[in-house]
């Protein structure tokens, strides 16, 4: 059970947790009640498709040979762990889960989160499996942007309110933008060894150079809408306290780390997105009061 955790990457599981928190919160600053069934079950949809999208892309990377001699979290298939067929499996179940969570979701409000579910899910295998997986032309922080930002910060605040405003989509900014900076980061440290084995990812199309300018960038768009939640509540001002986490992060990236020196840069994104959200979160509920 314990190979089974450590191949879902639960250190990445924050990004499916964060644009919850926020999605729901912000229905609590509207003066709204929070449905609790419906944000667990968009919690659980967002949690079952992460898990699923790390194991279909073990499964996929691994029997293309593209996860092998690799730093970071362990790969199932690569490592011989586990079969291929197991893992696929294991993504499968996943997606399917996912999928009655959302279905429920969707009876309980409304039958459009069927079709974003279904594209959700097709996104997530076609990521890096499939004959033209999108992850190998550079398009994966893309994807990530839209469904683990966008979608789920306002997919969750839509399961509350049945309505989507330009607070949830100013809101699901910076969770896209801090998503796309650990699949950003978790590219650039395997840059080199992609490009060998034919895996363009965004990362091997803009260099090594161009990559880190990319991360700064949407660490930039990250903390400037974060802090335009001012215009939702002046108790956002209190994001201010993540100055020093994206100091840290600026600074490892400009710096030219690479390889295995860029993994704690990688959990240091992950506790900003998820520090995040709990700030705004509490700003949002504040508002409320």
């Amino acid at each position: 059970m314990n190979i089974w955790i450590a191949g879902a990457r639960p250190r990445t599981l924050a990004a499916a947790i964060a644009p919850v928190f926020i999605g729901t919160s912000l229905v609590t600053a509207e003066g709204q009640g929070i449905n609790w069934i419906n944000a667990l079950l968009a919690l659980g949809v967002g949690l079952l498709l992460q898990i699923a999208v790390n194991y279909s892309n073990d499964y996929s990377d691994g029997i293309r040979g593209t996860d092998d001699s690799r730093v970071g979290p362990v790969r199932l298939v690569a490592s011989g762990l586990k079969t291929p067929q197991q893992v696929k499996r294991a993504a499968f179940i996943s997606y399917f889960l996912a999928a009655l969570c959302g279905l429920i979701l969707s009876i309980r409000t409304s039958p459009v989160l069927i079709l974003i579910g279904a594209i959700a899910i097709i996104a997530g295998w076609t990521y890096t499996g499939g004959r033209k997986p999108y992850g190998y032309s550079g398009f994966g922080e893309f994807s990530v942007f839209v469904f683990f930002g966008l979608v789920a910060t306002m997919g969750s605040y839509f399961a509350q309110s049945q309505k989507i405003t330009w607070q949830s989509l100013l809101l699901a900014i910076p969770m896209g933008a801090l998503s796309c900076s650990i699949l950003g980061l978790n590219n650039l440290r395997d840059r080199p060894k992609d490009e060998l084995v034919g895996k363009n990812t965004l990362a091997v199309r803009l260099g090594d150079s161009g990559a880190r300018s990319f991360l700064i960038a949407l660490l930039l768009l990250s903390f400037t809408a974060s802090l335009a939640a001012v215009t939702i509540s002046p108790w956002a001002l209190i994001v201010l306290v993540t100055i020093p986490f994206y100091y840290i992060l600026v600074k490892g990236i400009s710096s030219g780390l690479t390889g295995p020196a860029l993994i704690p840069l990688l959990s240091k994104t992950g506790e900003l997105q998820l520090l995040t959200a709990l700030l705004i979160t509490f700003a949002l509920i504040l508002t409320k009061a």
